[in-house]
């Protein structure tokens, strides 16, 4: 195995880890800056109120998005590690 291989498979890798946490990481920036939007205007400082929305949606995100989240990895499995296993 070269090294060119190794870096590339490492760069594909990462990208897939990006594609897989964009929405996740998305949903939490949007509701926090709604919710710190929110405090802001309205003088209420309240550690749960940004906390909990905040897991909730990524959650429901999470539950939403698992679909596309399994098929990008198991496409990048099939596709490009188990074809360097098998050596093709």
């Amino acid at each position: 195995m070269d090294e060119n291989v190794i870096f590339d498979m490492t760069r594909q890798a990462l990208w897939i880890a990006v594609r897989m946490s964009s929405p996740l990481l998305v949903t939490a920036l949007v509701v926090g800056v709604v919710i710190g939007l929110f405090q802001a205007l309205t003088s209420v400082q309240e550690m749960t109120l940004t906390f909990v929305p905040k897991i909730g949606l990524m959650l429901v995100v999470f539950w939403v998005s698992m679909s596309f989240m399994t098929t990008v990895l198991a496409g990048f499995f099939t596709d490009q590690i188990v074809a360097l296993i098998a050596g093709s």
